[in-house]
């Protein structure tokens, strides 16, 4: 019997066992699409995220090799290589070989990646907050605090 004929007859149409509305992945999507429309509202085409992680570490932790920046900002091995490929070709970063291993690429800021960095944290704070805007404090600690959870 069509789902049609079942409505008209009074019959409920079965509840699926997948409702994808209900889904974590698709949830998370969704929140992470909101979040990148707002990222490159407020950061534009200046940055991608992904530059924007790999700028922000090196400024967080200071200079380490490649294959380090990678793991500090969850990129794979030729995700990180290219991110630092753009950024450098740009005067954002500078490679080197590493002092204590000459097989090991080591990245650094430029003064010009230093001083955007520190301009585009402000934006990147403000980002952050309106992703979680719709969350009162509580919230937003307990959902970070999940989210961590779930790393």
């Amino acid at each position: 019997m069509s789902r049609a004929v079942s409505a008209k007859r009074g019959v409920k149409p079965l509840r699926p066992s997948y409702v994808l509305d209900e889904q974590i992945g698709f949830i998370l999507r969704q929140v992470s699409q909101r979040h990148a429309m707002i990222f490159a509202r407020d950061i534009g085409a200046e940055l991608t995220p992904t530059q924007w992680a790999a700028l922000s570490k090196l400024a967080e932790a200071g200079p380490c090799s490649q294959n380090q920046l990678g793991r500090l900002t969850a990129m794979d091995v030729a995700t990180i290589k290219g991110v630092i490929d753009r950024l450098t070709a740009r005067g954002l970063t500078e490679t080197s070989a590493d002092p204590e291993d000459g097989r090991r690429l080591r990245v650094s800021l430029t003064r010009a990646g230093q001083q955007l960095a520190e301009r585009v944290a402000s934006n990147a704070l403000a980002i952050t907050r309106e992703t979680l805007a719709p969350l009162d404090p509580r919230e937003r600690e307990m959902l970070m605090s999940l989210l961590d959870r779930l790393r």
